[in-house]
């Protein structure tokens, strides 16, 4: 069963707060627009799908004190809710791909009452997030099929059921390949600074009972020398055009050393991580975080007072050392720039 990591509840959004895993499994109901940013920007919420569907019913939780029947006010109003929920994390384009598509239903009716306007965008909302749970076993469905008996699999970060509303991108490949009954294994990266993998994503795979070891990020080189990896499977926040991926930080890094041991490196999101509008990667944005995700360690200090600190949360990885794209739209091969924008039509 895939983990609810997102769920509207009596006018509510229920989240887990993924800062308390694995050691505590604890929900945050958030009933206001702010406590839905702030859950976002604090990474309580997290993974771009997901970051997406919160940010969808952010919309819903600020349209809730709006009050007023004049339609273009109301307008007004939604489009300043979606400008500040833009501004929770500014790399993952599901964020903007979701608030987009609110507010593109706010201006198709705008004819109509506002609480029709209100009753139409909550059920945008849930079909975003009921949306991403078909595309979520669709993805699994392709990227399970390149997955083989005693194959050992690598991934990074969290691209789980945490991740999105359902199976997950990276992970769903494996929770699909499990319910085939294929025979394999992972390895997960721990992933400083924040440690979503060791906390996450290992958590995630021993709960469905799938076979993973943590190591430390840079052990990988040192596994794919030993001929210990065949395959790697990460998730993305953002791809352009031409295939350039912005993931999270440390994923160039894999790609490099894949690329150098040829070992597969594929990249699982769902067509709304594509982002046409960025030719390559050198236009996408990186977020850059606190620094005390950096020099602390769980709260405890691990690093000189006043060192300072360069903490990018994302890094974009050229589309040369990509081996393919699965989305919902099917398997994706170079030459990516023709490919993306075909399957993505």
């Amino acid at each position: 069963m895939a983990i609810a990591t997102i769920e509207w509840k009596k006018d509510c959004v229920r989240i887990i707060d993924q800062t308390k895993l694995p050691l505590k499994l604890e929900y945050l109901d958030c009933h206001e627009v702010k406590s839905i940013w702030k859950a976002i920007k604090e990474l309580k919420v997290r993974g771009a799908p997901a970051i997406g569907i919160a940010g969808a019913f952010g919309v819903i939780l600020g349209i809730k004190s709006i009050h007023t029947n004049d339609s273009r006010v109301f307008r007004e109003k939604v489009d300043k809710i979606i400008a500040y929920l833009g501004t929770s994390r500014p790399t993952a384009v599901n964020l903007f791909w979701a608030l987009e598509r609110m507010r593109q239903l706010v201006v198709l009716h705008h004819e109509l009452a506002v609480s029709v306007l209100k009753r139409l965008l909550i059920k945008e909302a849930v079909k975003i997030l009921n949306e991403d749970k078909t595309i979520c076993r669709m993805m699994a469905d392709f990227g399970s099929s390149l997955i083989n008996d005693n194959d050992t699999c690598l991934t990074i970060c969290n691209a789980g059921a945490l991740a999105t509303a359902d199976y997950g991108t990276a992970l769903g490949v494996f929770y699909r390949a499990k319910e085939k009954e294929r025979n394999f294994k992972v390895f997960a990266c721990e992933t400083r600074p924040l440690l979503q993998g060791a906390r996450l994503t290992s958590w995630e795979l021993k709960k469905h009972k799938i076979e993973v070891t943590l190591i430390a990020d840079n052990t990988a080189a040192y596994l794919m020398s030993e001929g210990k990896i065949d395959k790697v499977f990460v998730g993305a926040d953002r791809i352009s055009r031409n295939g350039d991926t912005a993931n999270k930080i440390g994923t160039f890094n894999l790609a490099i050393v894949s690329h150098y041991h040829r070992v597969p490196f594929y990249v699982v999101a769902p067509s709304s991580t594509f982002d046409l509008n960025v030719a390559s990667g050198k236009g996408i944005a990186i977020e850059h975080r606190h620094a005390d995700e950096v020099s602390r360690l769980q709260s405890q200090k691990i690093a000189p007072q006043g060192i300072s600190v360069y903490n990018p949360a994302f890094d974009v990885t050229a589309h040369e050392f990509i081996h393919a794209f699965i989305s919902e739209k099917g398997i994706i091969y170079p030459p990516f720039e023709r490919n993306i924008q075909h399957a993505l039509k």
